[in-house]
């Protein structure tokens, strides 16, 4: 079975020690629940991971595919200038899936860029501690209606069985900006109830659920991965899997949820 691991991250830079120092207390649930996924993602040894950010090179019509041969993180605007962790590029799935879009008349841009955003930079800095030699592929979601998302998402996973390679799905975005007053949208009646059913839908599999929710209550929530989300639910549409929250907090009005879905063989 190529896709070997799939699961949802959040991406706060307070997670970044050099970056969060004493706040780096108040995220100790995701602390944890992302070093316990660092093991899991390491038991199955992918060889290949693609990071679905909401915060790379964006195009209003048209999905991002960010193919370079080498990567590195970089978290310069949150003053971090020591940080730079390296990653090979994988180019042969990517074309796949550059050329899947075409076949299939997806809109998408292809693009080289070497410095990971912090959606990806964050998660990677977490889970790759010990994958040193996982090729790395960046993609990007766009303005499009989310069932587009959900079949592009389909088309990924197509190419994906197609290649004799072990590969990891992580989905990077955070959930509501608006949970409390001193959140950075402020506050919304809107944060808290996407967050409580955007995990119950999760939790339930039901992507018809996710697909029919109020638009108003989404754009409300000043959520930034609602997307990444669709695109890996369609990657794992016919895939059986078991749903597992490790945590959901939080502490500064943004909810970050840490979610794996255990693979069947």
């Amino acid at each position: 079975m190529p896709l070997v691991f799939a699961a949802i991250t959040p991406h706060p830079p307070l997670l970044i020690p050099t970056i969060g120092k004493q706040s780096l207390k108040k995220l100790e649930k995701t602390k944890i629940a992302l070093e316990q996924m660092e093991k899991d993602l390491y038991i199955t040894h992918p060889e290949i991971l693609i990071i679905i950010s909401p915060h790379g090179s964006y195009f209003h019509d048209a999905f991002t595919l960010n193919v370079s041969t080498h990567y590195q993180t970089d978290l310069r605007e949150f003053g971090d200038l020591a940080t730079k962790i390296k990653f090979q590029g994988e180019t042969h799935l990517a074309t796949m899936i550059r050329e899947g879009t075409k076949k299939e008349n997806f809109p998408a841009t292809m693009i080289s860029e070497q410095n990971l955003d912090h959606g990806s930079s964050v998660p990677l800095s977490y889970l790759t501690k010990h994958l040193k030699k996982t090729k790395i592929i960046q993609i990007g979601f766009c303005d499009l209606d989310w069932k587009t998302h959900v079949a592009f998402g389909a088309m990924i996973a197509d190419k994906i069985s197609q290649i004799n390679k072990r590969v990891a799905v992580i989905a990077s975005g955070d959930l509501s900006h608006a949970l409390i007053s001193d959140a950075p949208a402020g506050y919304n009646p809107a944060g808290p109830e996407f967050d409580r059913k955007i995990q119950e839908l999760l939790e339930s599999k039901n992507l018809s659920g996710m697909l029919q929710l109020d638009k108003k209550l989404v754009t409300n929530a000043s959520e930034c991965g609602f997307r990444s989300f669709l695109i890996l639910m369609g990657i794992l549409q016919g895939v059986h899997h078991t749903y597992k929250s490790y945590s959901y907090e939080a502490p500064f009005g943004v909810g970050y949820l840490t979610a794996n879905f255990a693979l069947s063989p």
